[in-house]
């Protein structure tokens, strides 16, 4: 039986839909967005259903009848149906009347739906999410520069493994073992076999998009270049796919919602220079990275070097969906050539930032903390605060200011 996770987009998504009209939440398949979407909804429409489609196919304008909110699940296997919702906000804009899911952003809908339709993402499990023991609040850290800092876990680091593996599909958590291998490695080739033709062509060769899929796991939490990744995904092989070939993965991927890179920041009116504009890339869950390398728990604990960036993968995942919640927005800096570079920055809509670097060990050295004294002295007041995230079992201010946070107690 699967569990149930009390999810933080959840408050989002009630306090949105009091005020607008029309919300489209999207994100990976199986992270949860159905079962979060009916919670608030009195009609729902499910469109990978065969018989409701071609009922709706039939007779579109049944979507907007019903008791509100309406929920219309899949949205994209019946791309006309977001055109149906728009038509009816035009025609009666009264907040709470449609709720949209889908895994997929397919080039067939005929509209944005700017001004209609809002869209609101979500992601797998944050680490909050799966142990609801949070103390330190990422939103607190973004409103008080000297917020408390304190707090213990008993977590290490073989439990964070554990969750790396373990990934934050709902869903995929019930299982165990073999089961749980075999459930990943299925949902990787679905998104290979199915997934990517709702949003372009079938794919001609899948042996070749898994490889890549491979070598873009393998440069998790870097910034290497798609030439750099498509030459490892085809080590040993005389032919590579054309640049046009990969650009269509990358973006056929992020539609999909599996690939979620951490975009650059690139601040405004400060004068930091040679800033690098590359994005960071990560997978949606570090358990789909850990299934295409063929990496376990034990492997990852037996000195693998994909331990480091898989944890800060797992890191990532959380303060996207803490930084959301909180309406800010979450980016990597680094300058050219790496002289300066600091994991990630979280940005108010105000332009004023959380810098926040991720150490795989309990205990960071000082030189650890560096790139945020720099930092400090480079940006000034726009720096609202500075945090480590480890594995430690402790968190507590530095001298310096600097809060120190294991990741299980860092939340919204």
């Amino acid at each position: 039986m699967t569990a149930r996770y009390r999810r933080i987009v959840a408050a989002e998504l009630a306090e949105l839909l009091d005020g607008l009209p029309a919300l489209a939440v999207e994100g990976a398949r199986a992270i949860g967005k159905t079962t979060t979407a009916r919670e608030v909804a009195r009609t729902v429409f499910v469109l990978d259903d065969p018989e409701t489609r071609v009922l709706v196919e039939g007779q579109p304008s049944l979507l907007a009848v019903g008791e509100s909110p309406v929920l219309i699940d899949e949205w994209q296997r019946y791309p006309p149906s977001w055109d149906v919702v728009r038509r009816a906000v035009d025609d009666n804009p009264l907040p709470g009347r449609f709720v949209l899911t889908g895994s997929a952003n397919p080039q067939a809908a005929a509209h944005s739906g700017a001004g209609r339709i809002v869209r609101l993402a979500m992601r797998p499990l944050s680490l909050a999410e799966r142990w609801s023991e949070q103390v330190v609040s990422l939103r607190a850290l973004l409103t008080d520069p000297v917020a408390p800092v304190e707090g213990t876990t008993d977590r290490t680091l073989t439990d964070y493994v554990g969750e790396i593996v373990a990934g934050g599909f709902p869903g995929l958590r019930a299982f165990a073992g073999r089961l749980h291998r075999a459930a990943i490695q299925g949902y990787v080739d679905n998104v290979i076999t199915s997934d990517y033709e709702e949003v372009d062509r079938p794919v001609r060769n899948p042996v070749a998009l898994r490889r890549w899929l491979a070598a873009y796991a393998a440069a998790a939490s870097t910034t290497a270049t798609y030439e750099s990744i498509r030459d490892a995904a085809t080590a040993g092989h005389a032919d590579k796919p054309a640049k046009t070939t990969t650009t269509r993965y990358v973006q056929a991927l992020e539609r999909l919602w599996i690939l979620d890179p951490v975009p650059a920041w690139v601040p405004r009116g400060t004068p930091l220079t040679r800033l690098a504009t590359s994005p960071k890339h990560q997978l949606v869950d570090p358990c789909l990275a850990a299934s295409l390398l063929r990496l376990d728990t034990k492997a990852l604990l037996s000195g693998n070097p994909m331990l480091g960036p898989l944890f800060e993968s797992l890191v990532a995942q959380s303060l996207r969906v803490y930084a959301q919640a909180a309406e800010a927005s979450l980016f990597h800096f680094r300058q050219r050539g790496g002289d300066h570079e600091i994991d990630y920055i979280v940005e108010t809509p105000e332009g004023r930032i959380v810098a926040i670097e991720v150490k795989s060990s309990v205990a960071p050295r000082e030189q650890d903390f560096r790139h945020l004294h720099w930092l400090r002295d480079a940006v000034g007041d726009r720096l609202l605060g500075s945090v480590m995230v480890t594995t430690g079992t402790r968190a507590y201010r530095r001298q310096d200011g600097i809060a120190v946070v294991p990741a299980a107690l860092l939340g919204p």
